[in-house]
């Protein structure tokens, strides 16, 4: 055991969610440690800081991933600098496991070159496996889970069609390189386990391989080994937080994680779920939730301003039903739009007047972009979280809302076949 390097009084982990459904998967790999956090909806004041003083771990649930790099451009680097302000020694930029991202949209890359101006930092450890969730990287190749086994990223029918991002290239290397002009090296697996672990000298991105959850550990021992001053900033998936946490634990910093301490929340037999997912997982979840008594309402992308679909919806909620809102099933049932932010912003809406007058108290949202704008429309100011559901899909507690809400924000591959029905029925 050495002397830990985290200051009282100061939070020890702080990260930028670029999706919603990210930022809570980092804040159940935070909880499942024991470390105590709050991801914020916004970036947050001195006001709100105060009110979650007591908090080990600050986030920000950002929109990034949705968002072409002017925006970024503009976006980030307020955000990046609250965080760097808060003094934690470790700053990730969060991003999803499936590295789904181009020069357009959710440029990984954009987001790299604005931290390194933000840190003051000249290299950058970039770990996207995540294999609590069936994430992989070998020799720079990033493959995925999907029900029928495991794929290349562009093989993996989910990511390989997918509508904003489609995944083409399963070479990560190949794939960040065209959105950044950053010089990118790598630690493939040979080298992250042995003990004198390689940093590429001349790199300003180091991408590490991932295998197995020891092998995420290894790589944050390597980023923090190679820090260049107080403070790190980082970028990967939940694979990255796990990782800090278990290295951080081997080297006696943090103590061994205990039970949930708060009472698990309880359901009322409810559940209403908003889904502009378009995967086939998701796809199953919705048919076995209908199937199960689930009363399914199919909104049309193209006109969600009438307020057909709000009468309906409250009227089965109040008849004790649970109702999802779905604007596809699959990909071959979706509607192509031009404004996909808008279309989630305006699924929000119409979600947050369902909540309103129906007084449900439990919502899912399903779909990263979906939930990353849909949520912002509840206005709430933060998440904490509440209790474990599937592994990247915590249920949270709401705060900043009138009465109670627990929130659950899937992404579009999360989750076994009755992931509503257990939503539902989970004390």
């Amino acid at each position: 055991m050495t002397a830990s390097p985290f200051a009282p009084g100061k939070p020890v982990f702080a990260f930028y969610g670029d999706d919603f459904t990210g930022s809570t998967d980092a804040l159940e790999a935070l909880a499942e440690n024991g470390v105590s956090a709050v991801l914020f909806l916004r970036t947050p004041d001195a006001a709100d800081l105060r009110q979650f003083s007591g908090c080990l771990a600050v986030g920000i649930a950002g929109e990034s991933r949705s968002r072409p790099p002017d925006w970024m451009t503009s976006a980030l680097p307020p955000a990046f600098g609250c965080l760097r302000d808060l003094g934690a020694p470790l700053v990730q930029y969060k991003v999803c496991s499936t590295f789904d991202s181009s020069p357009q949209i959710g440029s990984i890359g954009c987001a790299i070159e604005i931290g390194r101006q933000v840190f003051r930092t000249r290299s950058v450890g970039v770990v996207p496996a995540a294999p609590l969730l069936g994430r992989y990287v070998v020799f720079g190749n990033l493959f995925a889970s999907a029900p029928d086994g495991i794929h290349r990223i562009d093989r993996q029918p989910a990511m390989r069609d997918h509508p904003a991002t489609p995944m083409t290239e399963g070479d990560l290397s190949i794939h960040l390189g065209r959105q950044t002009s950053c010089r990118i090296g790598g630690v493939n697996l040979l080298d992250l386990r042995t003990r004198c672990c390689p940093w590429p000298s001349d790199a300003e991105i180091v991408l590490f391989d991932g295998l197995d959850p020891e092998d995420t550990a290894r790589a944050a021992r390597s980023i923090w080994e190679h820090r260049a001053g107080e403070q790190t900033f980082a970028v990967g998936s939940s694979g990255l937080t796990y990782g800090f946490m278990n290295f951080w634990r081997e080297r006696g910093w943090l103590p061994e994680p205990g039970q949930f301490s708060e009472a698990a929340p309880r359901g009322d037999g409810r559940l209403l779920v908003l889904a502009g997912s378009c995967s086939p997982v998701t796809e199953v979840q919705i048919r076995t939730a209908l199937r199960d008594g689930f009363h399914g309402i199919r909104l049309n992308p193209a006109d969600l301003n009438g307020n057909a679909a709000e009468i309906e919806a409250v009227a089965r909620l109040s008849e004790g039903r649970s109702v999802i809102l779905y604007s596809a099933l699959g990909g071959d049932d979706r509607v192509e739009i031009d404004d996909r932010p808008g279309l989630a912003s305006a699924m929000g809406k119409l979600l947050r007047n369902v909540i309103l007058i129906s007084g449900i108290r439990r919502v899912v949202v399903a779909g990263g972009d979906t939930s990353s704008h849909a949520a912002q429309e509840l206005g709430i100011t933060a998440l904490t979280f509440a209790a474990p559901l599937a592994r990247g899909a915590p249920l949270c507690r709401a705060h900043g809302w009138p009465g109670g809400l627990e929130l659950v924000l899937k992404g579009g591959q999360i989750g076994p076949r009755d992931f509503f029905q257990d939503v539902r029925s989970r004390a």
